[in-house]
């Protein structure tokens, strides 16, 4: 199992679950090993990194709810 990771300078993406085909991307700035800066829909900001299932980061560009939209590092925009 390879663990996926954010790259600085790397663009990503996400779908909100209540409407497949809104999608957003955010951009990562800066990183830490525990922290993300990325410009989003919502102007830049910082956030935690989490794990998924699998070992990979995963950060919530809106925040923590129930159906909280999730950028995965497994999945960066294709350039």
């Amino acid at each position: 199992m390879t663990t996926s990771k954010f790259q600085v300078g790397t663009a990503y993406s996400g779908r909100f679950i209540g409407d497949y085909d809104s999608v957003f991307t955010v951009q990562i700035l800066q990183r830490t090993a525990k922290t993300v800066t990325i410009i989003g829909p919502k102007g830049m900001a910082k956030h935690r990194i989490s794990l998924d299932h699998e070992g990979g980061e995963t950060i919530f560009p809106f925040g923590r709810y129930s159906m909280a939209p999730v950028c995965r590092a497994a999945r960066p925009v294709a350039a």
